[in-house]
């Protein structure tokens, strides 16, 4: 295949045909031959035939930003195999085919449909094949080709970063560098001149220059001066094409400050400066403010005022306020104008921070001259002192004199004074002053050991001038008098051990004295005895203002005696002295042999047997609980002991019983009392009374005619067997005795338990002579006897 290309490197159109043989392959703008192969038909055998003429590519071009009418020819595409008959048919498949590119099938014939943007895509990757049109069976191979878009100088230069705010230093040199710029062109840079950019300053000149080709912006001249001039705004322009016309441009503004160095000294506006001080002003009060002027800004700014000299520098002082660079003229010590009227001070202001290499400009500092004139004003009363401290005694009578205060005018007139005292507090109710004098004197009678100090304040204020008032603190100490007696320090436990030795020390004892060591630093100390020595204790001062009590005797007894009262003395070393009495009271202890003292109280004794509290306590809850079981055991006792006869009119023979061994004949409900008799005299089996029976009784012919032959042993089995099958028995245990007690005596039986249901002749009357015990007895039968007559 043949391919021709247009392109417009130049002005002129060329149309590039190439066919070559060859194996290899060329890219970007080389030459591209493939073989052709054919296969049999059938697939038996590949048959090699000489190869054909291929595909022969190059790059196809096309300018961007085709504005024209028509499609934009890019180039065409031809096969060997073409005839010209259009038998073959050219497809196109790739990027932008059918939508940007488009091809004659027919022809082969490639056009351009869009307008395109380089800078946005710079090629296109497309495949081309032709094929047979009857068929659809391809002729030659796919190839791949190419399209690049061709630049145009359609982009002028973009500064991305701009406006640009950059700073440079005063006085600097000429050249220093401020800034480098930087301007993009997005035209293509291999492809002639569209992208190659120059610089140039449109404005900013003559202060500021820039480099064409690395856009450094420098200074131009010397010594730029920012108290002159502190802000430039500078335009820079990017140009491309070299900068040749025709070319597009782009620009910036670079807007460049000047930074302060320390170039300017201090100076004062005026060389004489002239204050007035009234003479009231207050000590460490400013009076007054001064101020060195500096061009410069920030720390080049700073300075120190000071002075250097004048009769006023023990008096003033000056110090700096940082935030506006003032001096600030302060009074050290107070003023007198009729001492002394005016004074000179000489004020120096520097730079704090220097920069030598300007040190040429001049020494940084300036000295200015300062007249300060002190006022006459009228001063309020002058106390000749600052303070006063005054003693008056306590108990002292009411209007005793304290202590005299002193003020005076210092004004030249020296006018009268009048003294007051400031009623501000309680305490200065306690104290009157004479106007005229100042002597203060009491209004109450003080007690040291309930205030022992007063403040007060007292005032003074001219006759002529009222409003002008001074004020003095005085301070009033109430000394002491011996008006208190020493008494104990506190109340005293004193315990001595039953087995106490004589002249053991059971007890230190102190006291103490509410007026100061004045009147009470020493305390003696004695036992109020009288006439006879007291035999149980003594005392022994210490002279160290403590006591030491002393047993007399050996072995105390707490039976004897549990408690002694001593009656101790004490006085002060007052004058006069003064003395007072306290009882002490001494328990007698039982205590441990190393004197750990066991116990004081009663329960002592039961603790000497070894026995501890709990003990005790486990013992006496014993004692109740025994008291409690026999109390439960008497009430139960009782309880069981009441007659199990019922009424006065049950007359049939019962016996009562009281010590549990059976229910006896009167308990009829439990069992049937015809089950203790022999058995020849059962004739049938019975049942409880109280319940019915759930069973049928057996036939009675089967107990008549058995029981004359059964023997004992087989009647208690069969009495048992039918107990344990009764449903009607009661669901506990209970225990039945069978009684046999021969068999048919000739005798008869000498049990009264057929009594139940047989009459006896006998006579109970003897009963009633056998005494009262048997009297229930003999009423019981009686009754039952004259029943049976009527």
């Amino acid at each position: 295949m043949r391919i021709t290309s247009t392109s417009c490197i130049c002005p002129v159109l060329f149309c590039l045909c190439f066919v070559q043989r060859c194996y290899g392959a060329a890219h970007h703008g080389s030459i591209k031959v493939t073989r052709n192969q054919t296969k049999h038909i059938e697939g038996e055998t590949e048959v090699h035939h000489r190869p054909k003429r291929g595909w022969v590519w190059n790059q196809f071009f096309v300018l961007e930003e085709h504005m024209g009418p028509d499609p934009q020819y890019v180039g065409k595409l031809h096969s060997n195999s073409d005839k010209g008959d259009g038998s073959v048919k050219y497809i196109l498949t790739g990027e932008g085919a059918g939508t940007i590119f488009i091809i004659d099938d027919t022809t082969g014939d490639i056009h351009s449909t869009k307008s395109l943007d380089r800078e946005q895509k710079t090629h296109y990757v497309l495949h081309a094949q032709a094929i047979d049109r009857r068929t659809n069976k391809p002729l030659e191979p796919e190839s791949e080709f190419i399209i690049k878009v061709q630049d145009i100088n359609d982009n002028a230069p973009k500064f991305t970063d701009g406006p640009y705010i950059v700073t440079v230093p005063e006085m600097s040199e000429m050249g220093t560098s401020v800034l480098q710029v930087t301007a993009t062109d997005a035209d293509d840079p291999t492809y002639g001149n569209s992208a190659r950019v120059v610089y140039s300053i449109l404005q900013g000149q003559p202060y500021f220059s820039v480099d064409p080709k690395t856009g450094v912006i420098r200074t131009a001249l010397h010594n730029m001066d920012r108290e002159a001039r502190e802000h430039y705004s500078v335009v820079i322009q990017a140009k491309d094409m070299a900068g040749q016309v025709g070319g597009l441009s782009g620009s910036t503004t670079v807007n460049i400050t000047l930074t302060d160095v320390n170039d300017n000294p201090p100076r004062f506006p005026q060389k004489h400066y002239q204050l007035y001080v009234p003479e009231s002003a207050q000590v460490g009060s400013a009076v007054g403010k001064i101020k060195a002027n500096d061009a410069d800004t920030g720390s080049n700014a700073d300075m120190k005022y000071t002075i250097i000299n004048g009769d006023g520098a023990g008096v003033f002082s000056i110090s700096t306020d940082k935030e506006t660079r003032e001096g600030i003229l302060s009074l050290k010590k107070p003023l007198n104008y009729e001492k002394k009227k005016s004074y000179t001070l000489n004020i120096e202001g520097a730079n704090t921070h220097l920069d030598f290499r300007f040190s040429h400009l001049g020494p940084f500092k300036d000295v200015t001259m300062l007249k300060i004139i002190v006022g006459d004003v009228d001063e309020p009363p002058l106390f000749t002192m600052p303070s006063y401290v005054m003693d008056v005694y306590e108990n002292a009578k009411i209007g005793t004199a304290v202590g005299t205060v002193t003020a005076q005018d210092p004004d030249t007139a020296n006018s009268l004074v009048r003294y007051f005292i400031d009623h501000n507090t309680e305490e200065d109710r306690y104290f009157t002053i004479d106007a005229n004098t100042g002597t203060i004197k009491t209004a109450k009678i003080f007690d040291r050991e309930e205030t022992p100090w007063y403040n007060i304040t007292v005032a003074a204020s001219e006759i002529d001038n009222p409003g002008l008032v001074s004020h003095v603190p005085v301070g009033v100490r109430i000394l002491d008098v011996n008006d208190n007696p020493p008494e104990l320090a506190r109340e005293y436990d004193i315990v001595v051990c039953e087995n106490a030795k004589p002249g053991q020390v059971i007890q230190t004892i102190t006291a103490t004295d509410k007026d100061n060591s004045a009147n009470g630093a020493r305390f003696h100390f004695s036992l109020d005895e009288g006439p006879s020595l007291n035999p149980n204790f003594t005392l022994r001062d210490n002279e160290d203002n403590t006591a030491s009590i002393l047993t007399r005797r050996r072995k105390y007894s707490r039976t004897t005696q549990d408690i002694y009262y001593l009656l101790v003395l004490i006085s002060d070393g007052g004058v006069p002295p003064l003395s007072s009495s306290s009882t002490l009271t001494i328990r007698v202890c039982a205590c441990e042999r190393d004197g750990r003292v066991r116990t004081c109280h009663a329960e002592a004794f039961l603790s000497s047997a070894g026995l501890s509290t709990g003990a005790l306590i486990a013992i006496l809850l014993c004692v109740v609980i025994l008291l409690a079981i026999v109390v439960l055991f008497i009430t139960l006792r009782r309880s069981k002991k009441e007659p199990l006869i019922i009424s006065e009119e049950d007359v049939r023979e019962n016996v009562v019983t009281y010590d549990d061994e059976g229910g006896g004949e009167e308990d009829t409900e439990a069992f049937d009392i015809t089950a203790l008799r022999n058995p020849s005299a059962a004739e049938e089996l019975k049942y409880r009374r109280d319940v019915r029976p759930e069973v049928k009784p057996a036939p009675r012919h089967h107990h008549s005619s058995s029981l004359d032959s059964v023997d004992v042993q087989e009647f208690i089995k069969q009495r048992l067997a039918e107990a344990d099958l009764d449903p009607s028995v009661p669901p506990y245990d209970s225990l039945q005795t069978y009684a046999y007690e021969g068999h048919r005596s000739e005798a008869g039986s000498i049990s009264s338990l057929d009594s139940v249901t047989t009459h006896s002749d006998q006579d109970y009357n003897y009963l009633g002579d056998w005494g009262p015990e048997f009297k229930k007895l003999a009423e019981l039968y009686g009754e039952i006897e004259s029943e049976r007559t009527t």
